[in-house]
This record gives C-alpha cells, sequence and structure tokens, in this order.
C-alpha cells in the first residue's frame, strides 16, 4: 500500500528541499502497518502504558490526520493492536506513531494505515484513561506539537511547522 491518497513526496526530498525548517526524528521506530508512507496533521496523546486516550481519540474523525502517541518510550505494554488499528482506518486516520509499543503485527500489516511504533509486545495496557491529549511531546530528537505536520515513509520520520505539499 503506498502514501496517503493524494499525496507523493519524500521525507529524502522533503528534507533536501526545506533544510532546518523540518525536524527528522531520529532512527528509533519500525513500520508496523499496511501503510509505509503516510503523512498529515498532527493530533497527540501522552499516555504512559495506558491507551485508553489512544481509542479516544481514534473514535473521532481522523480526517487525515496523524495520532502521535508518546507512550514514553515504555516496551512493557503495547499501546496499539489490530481493534484499535482498524477503528482508526474506519474513521479515515492516516497513521499512528507510537513512542512504545504496539501488537497484533501481522493484522496491522494489512491495514491501510501508517504504524511506526519501538517494537512489538503482546501484553495490553491498563485502561485507566491516564495520559494528556493535544499536549507538545518530545521524543527520538524532535519535537511535536498539535498542529505541526508529520512526513513518514520508509526512510523516517519529519515533522514541520506547516504542510509542505499542496
Amino acid at each position: 500500500m503506498s502514501a496517503t491518497p493524494g499525496h507523493h513526496f519524500a521525507t529524502a526530498d522533503l528534507s533536501d528541499e526545506f533544510g532546518d525548517e523540518v525536524q527528522v526524528a531520529a532512527p528509533l521506530l519500525v513500520d508496523f502497518g499496511g501503510r509505509r508512507r503516510f503523512c498529515g496533521l498532527v493530533a497527540t496523546v501522552r499516555c504512559p502504558e495506558d491507551n485508553s486516550l489512544v481509542r479516544a481519540a481514534l473514535e473521532t474523525p481522523g480526517a487525515g490526520r496523524v495520532l502521535v502517541v508518546d507512550g514514553l518510550g515504555s516496551r512493557r505494554v503495547a499501546l496499539l493492536g489490530d481493534q484499535l488499528g482498524e477503528l482508526a482506518v474506519r474513521n479515515g486516520w492516516s497513521g499512528v506513531v507510537v513512542y512504545g509499543c504496539v501488537r497484533d503485527t501481522a493484522a496491522l500489516a494489512q491495514l491501510d494505515l501508517g504504524v511506526k511504533a519501538l517494537a512489538a509486545q503482546p501484553r495490553k495496557s491498563l485502561k485507566r484513561n491516564h495520559g494528556d491529549r493535544e499536549v507538545t511531546v518530545s521524543f527520538a530528537g524532535v519535537t511535536i506539537a498539535p498542529g505541526a505536520w508529520l512526513y513518514a515513509d520508509e526512510d523516517g520520520i519529519l515533522v514541520a511547522p506547516r504542510p509542505l505539499i499542496g
């Protein structure tokens, strides 16, 4: 599966063209979704080991956005699995970037959804409604604010303060 419908880009080209205007994430995250190239306006969630707010965000209309989930790098539980991935596709999200783990990776790979995360972990997360939505998050050497634009492909993740492609 290819880019977000209607969007053709390469992060390497965007990095070359926009230079210091963009942030490039350190290469920590791995592809797990069926869509390798995706982009969109960013929504954020910070939720250490509790994916309640991930579900709440993905229940809203995605309109091509990318959900950035800051799980504080925990590898103890998964913050996204096949059910939330399917919810994201149904609601029109372009992708989900998780600074943490995912599970149900074989099913995620079949979805028309971009998914990048640190690793796979079979253990499910807590469900206590802990965390924050629409906050600025920082990981992999980048700072991502709600309303930023994220571009991801096989080469990595790039964050921009505005849309870079038509």
